[in-house]
This record gives structure tokens, C-alpha cells and sequence, in this order.
């Protein structure tokens, strides 16, 4: 039976991205079985928590082109089934904070694998408003998600909400302060964060400080593009920090992780994020 989750921990810190790679029916598949799949996304999980992270997200980021998660474009099960199969077992032995994010938008998706998993957060996209992105139009659904969370009794899992998410642009002008305030009082996120234009791209100090600013006493996270280079200027207006690319082996996103550029990345961060 899954624990009870109804109290929500303070998501904060040092986080891991597990990017899962591409599974059968993808495009780039490379003809693995689910079970090699999952000893890679493990493997990562593990070399993370070895370098210090605080905690992980899991996410199908291999499957691109991304569905857009929401309607009848849902994450496919076998997806699902299996994120919910990695983020038990990184819960379970790992002793960190487990979270999820399904590419595109999926949040009803995330939130039933961490409620089923009891993982701690899950990361969404477009919480609110609408965005023009290479899926199309997608607009957020906190009305949904909000509702989904609190049928499942899952009120222990803390959404994080992109703001002015990288791939995409608002589909009306909308300023970082306009839009972190929508997610944080009227979309109810439990924190927001704060990305570049693409995937690596580093957030700039401007848009850090002004959504710092706007989002009070919420969490804020680097979502992107963050090196040891650049944490001395960001990480002390966050609370946390999403790290995906620079700890990979070599700086590319597709290769396995590296538990020494993790060290490395830890021992940078390590007192400078906000307390």
C-alpha cells in the first residue's frame, strides 16, 4: 500500500534529472526491452544520489516528439506504467525526494504515478494561461490538476510550475511577474521555476530576480542551463535548483550521468541556494 502523502513536504535543494530514454514505440527507440530501459534510468538515479544530489525527477524526455499530454493526447501507458515502476523503486531505496514530469503536460499522468509511487512533486509545463509551443496550443489545466490531486488524497505532492517555460512562448504578452502570480495564486503551484529558452539554455539574472521577487515566500528553481560557472550569480536568489544536461558525461544531455560532475556540482551549490 502506498504511504500517506496528504502533508507536503517543502520541495527544496539540489535536484537530478533522470531522462529516460527513449521506449518502444518512440521514434529514436533503439530496440531495448523495458527492462534495459529501466537498469539506464536507474543507473542515473543512482550515480545522482551518489554525487549528493537532494533529490530527482524522472522524465520521458527521450520520447520526442512530445505529445502535448492534455485531451486525448495522453501520455501512453506504457509509459506510465513504467515511470510509475522507476519512481517507486527510486522512492523505496534511494532515500531522496522523487518527482516527475511528463513530457509535455501530462500532469493527471504525474500526478497518478506519484500518488501510486509516492513520489513527492511533480513538474508541469504550462500550469496556467496558454503557450504556443512545437506541440501547438497548450494551455494549462490547474483546474484539473488541483481537482485530480485533491480526489486522490494526494495533497503530499507538491506541484512545481514552469513560468515562461523554455520551447514555448504566451500566446497573449504576459510579464514573469504577471505569470508567476497567476501560478502561485490563482493556479495554487507550491513553487515555480525558472528556465531559459531550451533545454540547457541558462535563465538569465534579470527574469531570476524579478520572479524572486514575485514569488514572495514560494519556492523558486533554476530549471535550466545552470553550470558551477553561473551559480554564484543564480543560486541565491532559488530555493532549489533542476540540473539535467551539464551533469551528463561530457555536457551532452544523451550520455549517462556523471557521478563526478554531480560532486563537482554539489559542492558549488552547497550554502548558496536560499535556506
Amino acid at each position: 500500500m502506498a504511504s500517506d502523502i496528504r502533508i507536503r513536504r517543502a520541495v527544496r535543494g539540489f535536484l537530478g534529472v533522470v531522462h529516460l530514454p527513449a521506449f518502444p514505440g518512440d521514434p529514436r527507440h533503439d530496440g531495448a526491452s523495458f527492462g534495459a530501459l529501466e537498469d539506464r534510468a536507474l543507473a542515473d538515479a543512482e550515480a545522482l544520489v551518489e554525487g549528493g544530489v537532494d533529490g530527482l525527477i524522472l522524465e520521458n524526455f527521450g520520447s520526442a516528439p512530445f505529445i502535448k499530454g492534455t485531451g486525448a493526447a495522453r501520455t501512453p501507458p506504457h509509459q506510465v506504467a513504467t515511470l510509475a515502476l522507476l519512481a517507486r523503486e527510486c522512492s523505496r531505496r534511494l532515500g531522496v525526494l522523487v518527482g516527475v514530469n511528463c513530457l509535455r503536460n501530462d500532469a493527471e499522468s504525474a500526478l497518478g504515478i506519484a500518488a501510486a509511487a509516492g513520489a513527492s512533486f511533480i513538474r508541469v509545463n504550462v500550469h496556467t494561461g496558454a503557450y504556443v509551443t512545437d506541440q501547438g496550443v497548450i494551455e494549462g489545466r490547474a483546474h484539473d490538476t488541483l481537482r485530480y490531486r485533491q480526489a486522490l488524497g494526494a495533497e503530499g505532492v507538491s506541484i512545481l510550475a514552469d513560468v515562461l517555460v523554455k520551447h514555448a512562448a504566451p500566446l497573449a504578452p504576459l510579464t514573469p511577474t504577471a505569470a508567476v502570480h497567476d501560478c502561485l495564486q490563482r493556479g495554487l503551484a507550491d513553487a515555480v521555476i525558472v528556465t531559459g529558452e531550451a533545454t540547457g539554455a541558462p535563465v538569465s539574472v534579470e527574469l531570476l530576480e524579478e520572479v524572486r521577487g514575485a514569488a514572495g515566500t514560494a519556492g523558486v528553481f533554476i530549471g535550466s542551463g545552470l553550470t558551477p560557472e553561473r551559480v554564484e550569480a543564480l543560486a541565491p536568489l532559488a530555493d532549489g535548483a533542476i540540473v539535467g544536461t551539464w551533469l551528463k558525461q561530457g555536457g551532452d544531455v544523451h550520455a549517462p550521468v556523471d557521478p563526478a560532475r554531480v560532486r563537482e556540482m554539489a559542492g558549488v551549490l552547497q550554502d548558496r541556494l536560499r535556506s
